[in-house]
C-alpha cells in the first residue's frame, strides 16, 4: 500500500469495469451477485461462516496490495490478509472482527454493518473494511480506500497517524466520522471525547518524556477498552476521541466509557515511578447531531461537564449543556468588561484564634456584582477568568485593593490574598507585590499570599524562586486547600510555609470520621513541629469547631465565624473580636493604581 507508481490511482472502479469472480463450486447464487454488484466502487470479498474465501472483485489485489501475482484460489480470508501489505495491528483487529462475524447467524437486515480501518505497514494509506452477514451461509467484506492527500492540499501527505501513539489523527477521525454519517446515516453511532487529567504534575515533576510515556500507555489501554469495530484517535495533547459504531442504544457507549475509566485509572509504572492519572469522558450520539463537527463539539461539552464534576466520570450530552455553554459565553463577554466598569468588589472573611478569642486577620475574596444578575459566586466566574486570561489583571486589582484596605486596620491584623498560577506564570508577580506594599505603606509581614500546590508543580523551580523573592519582602506564604492535592507533604518540606490551611473536606467532617480526624491531628502536630500555623477553613457549625479544638487546631475560618463581608462592615467585626483595638485609619488616603 505504498501509494506510489502504478498504485497511485483513484480508489475503486466505475460500474462499467467492475467484475466479480466466483471461486466456489457451481454457479454463484443470485443473492451474492446482487450484493457484489450493489456498489461497484468498493472491493468485495465473499466467504462462508468458516472464513473460507468464495469470491472476490477485481479491486481486491490493488486495495490490499497483495504480495503475489498468482490467481486467487479458495483459501482462508486470514491467509489472504497475510499476503497483504497491512500492518500487524490492523491484521489483529481484522482477525478479531472476522472471528466475531463468523459466529453470527442473523439475517443481514437484523445486523448493522460493522467497520474498521486497516493501515498499511508504512502508514501512508488505509482502507475501511465493512463486514456484514448475507443470509445464513455467507459473509461479505467490502473495502474502500481513503485518499492519501488532503483535499485542496495535493502537495501534503494526509496525517493518518499520530506520531507519538500510532493512533489515527484528528484529520482521519473527522474524515471517518463524516464518511460514516454520510454513507450510513440510518445506523446510530456515538462519539466519545476524553481528556487525560493530572498530567501536568507528571510533566513538571518527572519531565515531558515521562508524560509522553504515560500518554502512549494510556493510548494502548484505550484500544483495549473498545471493540474491534471502534476507532480510537488522538486529537491533540492529552485529548482523545473514540468513534463507536454501531451504537443503537446508550448502553454500548456507556459500557465502553466505564471500561475506559477503569483501564485508564489503573496505576502506570514509568521510569521506576508509580503514576496515577484520571480521565473525563463526554458522549454524544448521532441522534444528538448528524454533522461530524456538531457531534464532536457536543461530545466535548459533555466532557467538560464530566470534568466539572471532578473527573473520573462520563456524561452524555443533553441540550442543557448547550444552554449552559451559551450562558458561559455571555458571562465571558461580560467578565471582560467587569473590571473597567468597576463591577468587582473585594469582600473579607475573618480568621480567628479561638484559643485566645482573637481576630488575627482576613482573607480577601473577590466578588462580581453584575448589573442584571446581582452578586455572582466566584466559583462561577473565576474558572472563566482563568480560561480567558482575565485572572491576571483581576488578581492585580484584588492585591492592590486588599493592601490598601489592610493598611487601615489595627497593626496586628493580616490580610491573605490568593495567587493564581497564571499570575506566577507572568514572572512579574513579585514586582507587583512590591509595588502594592510601597504604594499603600502596608508592611510585608502583614500580607499573606495563599498558593495551592498546583503553582509549585507548574514550572516548579521558577515558582520557588518567586516565593523566595516574596519572602525577602517579609511576605508570609500559606498553602491553601491542603489535603486536596498529590504531593503536599513534599511541598511542605521544600517550601518554608508560614501557614497551612486545611481544606474543608478534612476540617468540616463528621464526628465519627475517625480516619480524617486522625489526619487533621497529624497535620496540626506536623505544623507545630515545623513552626507552621495551621488554620482550618470552611467551619460552619459549633460541632466542627469543638472537634477541631479537641484535635489541637484553634485557628479557623468559615461561616460559623462570619461569611465574607464588604469593607464597610469590617470595623464592626474588628470591634466584636478585638474590642480594645483602634482602627489605624488616619486622614491618609493612599493612592494606588488599578
Amino acid at each position: 500500500m505504498s501509494g506510489t507508481g502504478q498504485n497511485e490511482r483513484k480508489p475503486g472502479v466505475n460500474a462499467a469495469t467492475a467484475s466479480f469472480t466466483w471461486l466456489g463450486v457451481g454457479e454463484a447464487p443470485q443473492i451474492l451477485l446482487m450484493a457484489a454488484l450493489d456498489d461497484p466502487e468498493t472491493a468485495l470479498l465473499v466467504f462462508d461462516a468458516e472464513l473460507i474465501l468464495l469470491g472476490v472483485t477485481s479491486q481486491i489485489p490493488r486495495l490490499l496490495e497483495l504480495c503475489t501475482n498468482e490467481p486467487l484460489k479458495p483459501q482462508s480470508v486470514h491467509e489472504l490478509f497475510s499476503i497483504s501489505d497491512l500492518e500487524e495491528i490492523s491484521l489483529v483487529r481484522a482477525r478479531n472482527q472476522l472471528a466475531q462475524l463468523g459466529q453470527r447467524t442473523q439475517l443481514d437486515a437484523d445486523v448493522p454493518a460493522s467497520s474498521i480501518l486497516l493501515y498499511s505497514k508504512d502508514q501512508a494509506r488505509c482502507v475501511r473494511m465493512r463486514l456484514r452477514v448475507i443470509g445464513d451461509q455467507w459473509r461479505l467484506a467490502s473495502f474502500e480506500a481513503f485518499p492519501n492527500r488532503l483535499p485542496g492540499n495535493e502537495s501534503g501527505e494526509l496525517p493518518i497517524r499520530d506520531k507519538l501513539t500510532g493512533l489515527p489523527s484528528r484529520v482521519m477521525f473527522e474524515n471517518a466520522l463524516t464518511e460514516m454519517l454520510t454513507r450510513r446515516p440510518e445506523v446510530p453511532c456515538a462519539v466519545l471525547r476524553l481528556s487525560l487529567d493530572h498530567l501536568t504534575p507528571v510533566n513538571e515533576t518527572l519531565g515531558h518524556a515521562a508524560g509522553n510515556s504515560v500518554i502512549r500507555l494510556a493510548a494502548e489501554r484505550l484500544q483495549q477498552a473498545v471493540r474491534a469495530s471502534d476507532l480510537v484517535a488522538r486529537l491533540d495533547g492529552n485529548e482523545f476521541a473514540v468513534l463507536i459504531h454501531p451504537a443503537p442504544t446508550m448502553t454500548e457507549p456507556a459500557k465502553i466509557a466505564t471500561k475506559i475509566l477503569d483501564f485508564v485509572h489503573r496505576t502506570y509504572l514509568v521510569e521506576g515511578q508509580l503514576i496515577n492519572i484520571g480521565v473525563s469522558v463526554g458522549i454524544a450520539r448521532s441522534s444528538d447531531d448528524n454533522r461530524s463537527v456538531g457531534l464532536i463539539r457536543k461530545a466535548n461539552l459533555a466532557r467538560s461537564q464530566a470534568k466539572a464534576l471532578g473527573g473520573a466520570a462520563f456524561c452524555f450530552f443533553d441540550s442543557g449543556m448547550e444552554h449552559r455553554a451559551q450562558a458561559d459565553r455571555i458571562t465571558e463577554l461580560d467578565l471582560r468588561a467587569a473590571l473597567p466598569l468597576n463591577q468587582l468588589e473585594v469582600h473579607y472573611q475573618p480568621q480567628v484564634n479561638f484559643a485566645t478569642s482573637r481576630l488575627i486577620g482576613f482573607e480577601a475574596l473577590v466578588r462580581w456584582r453584575h448589573p442584571q444578575r446581582g452578586l455572582i459566586s466566584p466559583g462561577e466566574f473565576i474558572p472563566i477568568a482563568e480560561r480567558i486570561g482575565a485572572i491576571v489583571p483581576i488578581g492585580e486589582w484584588v492585591l492592590n485593593t486588599a493592601c490598601q484596605e489592610a493598611s487601615q486596620w489595627p497593626p496586628d491584623l493580616t490580610v491573605a490574598v490568593n495567587a493564581s498560577p497564571s499570575q506566577f506564570d507572568t514572572g512579574t508577580f513579585p514586582g507587583l507585590v512590591r509595588q502594592a506594599l510601597s504604594k499603600t505603606g502596608l508592611p510585608g509581614a502583614r500580607l499573606e499570599i495563599e498558593v495551592t500546590e498546583g503553582i509549585l508543580l507548574r514550572y516548579g523551580i521558577a515558582n520557588l524562586e518567586i516565593l523566595d523573592k516574596l519572602r525577602s519582602m517579609n511576605v508570609r506564604i500559606a498553602m491553601d486547600d491542603f489535603g486536596t492535592g498529590y504531593s503536599s507533604l513534599s511541598q511542605i518540606a521544600l517550601v518554608p510555609f508560614d501557614k497551612i490551611k486545611i481544606d474543608q473536606s478534612l476540617a468540616g467532617i463528621k464526628g465519627d470520621d475517625l480516619k480524617r480526624r486522625a489526619i487533621v491531628r497529624a497535620v496540626v502536630s506536623l505544623g507545630r513541629s515545623l513552626g507552621i500555623c495551621v488554620l482550618a477553613e470552611g467551619i460552619e457549625t459549633l460541632g466542627q469547631l469543638t472537634r477541631l479544638q479537641q484535635d489541637g487546631c484553634d485557628l479557623v475560618q468559615g461561616y460559623f465565624v462570619s461569611k465574607a463581608v464588604p469593607a464597610s462592615e469590617l470595623n464592626q467585626i474588628i470591634s466584636q473580636w478585638n474590642p480594645e483595638a483602634k482602627s489605624a485609619a488616619s486622614n491618609r488616603e493612599p493612592e494606588i493604581s488599578t
